[in-house]
């Protein structure tokens, strides 16, 4: 008499595992569903929730087991590009180059980010001025940690070592103004105009060592004590 044998049950943990990972698929297919449609000429402020899911491919209840509303996506978009990009630049930076080449490396990665996540700053570039309050404040947060992430490192490379954080910081603010201020025009390099992207580069660089340079050559204001005024007065 022949033993049936039954099938072995799939665990549970695995069961979980794939939903889990179904979950993260769909999340990523509304965020991607969103940038093409803000990259073929929409309005992120002005898509709406079924027009997204359908994009996706989903239905649009399940718009809302990811997220809020639009807003709440956008959010998201602009976190997620972020992050990235800080470890990235971060990477650069500590890549113990000197002087102009870490500056150089440091622009490389920017633009190499850029056109390989070309939909995601083409959606930052048009929010940053035109989108709704809140993502334009994320937005704004973001380009503070850049900017105080910066100073950070410029800070334990030893650089400009007589500057204040305050100094410091508006030097890095300036940096990070002038990056974000150059992405759409990096982007709207064809791939066929290799030596015109050179040559913005080269003018990005440029750019930056004369920030530097007048950083180097910055003399702080002295720093008056409240006795020091009480005592001017007299």
């Amino acid at each position: 008499m022949r033993t049936r044998l039954s099938a072995t049950p799939k665990p549970a943990a695995d069961e979980s595992q794939a939903r889990v990972r179904r979950k993260e698929q769909t999340r990523h297919n509304l965020m991607q569903a969103a940038l093409t449609l803000v990259g073929h000429g929409s309005s992120f402020t002005a898509l709406g929730i079924r027009e997204i899911t359908r994009e996706a491919g989903v239905v649009p209840t399940a718009f809302y087991r990811h997220f809020k509303n639009t807003d709440e996506l956008g959010l998201a978009l602009v976190e997620e590009g972020g992050i990235t990009l800080r470890r990235l630049l971060r990477e650069a930076r500590q890549a113990s180059l000197p002087g102009e080449d870490m500056i150089r490396h440091s622009v490389s990665v920017f633009v190499n980010y850029l056109k390989q996540h070309h939909l995601e700053w083409r959606f930052v570039s048009s929010e940053r001025s035109g989108g709704s309050p809140v993502l334009r404040n994320a937005i704004r947060n973001e380009i503070t940690h850049f900017t105080n992430e910066m100073a950070s490192d410029l800070r334990a490379l030893n650089i400009f070592p007589a500057l204040s954080t305050h100094t410091l910081q508006l030097i890095c603010s300036l940096v990070v103004t002038m990056m974000v201020n150059s992405a759409t025009d990096f982007l709207d390099v064809k791939p066929d105009q290799p030596q015109l992207e050179r040559e913005m580069i080269d003018n990005f660089v440029k750019q930056i060592v004369m920030v530097f340079l007048g950083a180097a050559n910055w003399q702080e204001e002295p720093t008056h004590s409240l006795s020091d005024e009480l005592a001017g007065r007299k």
